[in-house]
Order: structure tokens, then sequence, then C-alpha cells
């Protein structure tokens, strides 16, 4: 690919973190919620089929779908753009990790409005009644890679 090896770690695990939620997503729609019900995997996680409209914790919504897709594909094309940026000029082995992880759940949520209009989400953790909101593996991918970029950060000031 290209000879700054943090520029391909980035992008590989990016391929392969979004090449595995559409591969989950897949199995999900196509085979385990036909038709949709809630699968009780262990006493605080069910897998659920939710198709998210809007973008985190459901936020917009209620707007209207096809305006909101469009919007939200552009944002997200704005910030691959920038996160690959990023990427191309760090130096940093924990910051190419984190942003390839975050950009890899970014086009994996992405490659799911393309296809369904909706994001798939579909793992319930639950406890003592509470049920947090459902997500998907791209959702904890990005989750993880701004962890990264935060201890990063964080290890930096010191």
């Amino acid at each position: 690919m290209s000879n700054h090896p943090r520029l391909n770690l980035g992008i590989y695990l990016a391929a392969l973190v979004a090449l595995c939620d559409q591969m989950s997503k897949w199995v999900i729609v196509s085979v385990v919620m036909q038709p949709p019900h809630v699968v009780p995997v262990t006493s605080f996680l069910n897998l659920v089929l939710v198709r998210n409209r809007g973008m985190i914790f459901g936020l917009l919504s209620h707007f209207n779908p096809h305006v909101v897709r469009y919007v939200l594909l552009a944002f997200a094309a704005v910030i691959l753009f920038l996160l690959g940026r990023w990427l191309w000029h760090t130096g940093s082995t924990m910051v190419a990790l984190g942003l390839g992880f975050v950009m890899g759940g970014a086009f994996g949520n992405v490659v799911d409005r393309l296809n369904y209009g909706v994001v798939v989400d579909f793992l319930d953790f639950h406890v003592f009644g509470y049920h947090w909101y459902a997500f998907n593996l791209a959702d904890a991918a990005i989750d993880l890679g701004i962890a990264l970029l935060l201890l990063d950060s964080f290890r930096k000031a010191r």
C-alpha cells in the first residue's frame, strides 16, 4: 500500500472493522431476525433488530428520513476525510489504531445508510431492568477507537 506503516495499520484495521460489522449485520438481518424477535443470549444480553433512522441515541430520528439520510451521509464523508488526514500525518501507533477503529465503524454505519437507509443495531445489553440503547459492532469499534485516542492524549499530557 504505502511506505507509511501507521497509515497501513489504520487502513487495514478500518477495513477489517467495516467487514466484520457488515458481516454481523448481514447475519442478523438475513438469518437470525427472520422474523424479527428477541433472542436472549445471556442474562444481560439480547439480540434484537433496531433500525436507527437518526444518529447516536436516535438523535434526528423524528425528522424527514430522506433529508436526514443525506445530511448524515455528507457529515460522515467529511468526518471520514478529516480522520483520514489525521491518520496520514500521525506518527503514533496508538492513534493509528484508534483512528482505524473509528473510521471502520463510521464506514460500516455509512454502508448501512446506503444499503438500508438506516443503521442496523442489534446488541441489547441490560441490567436490573435497564436497557442501554441497542448498538452494533461499528458503534463498539467507534467507542474503542475514541478510548484509544483519549488514552493517547492523556499519556502525552503527562
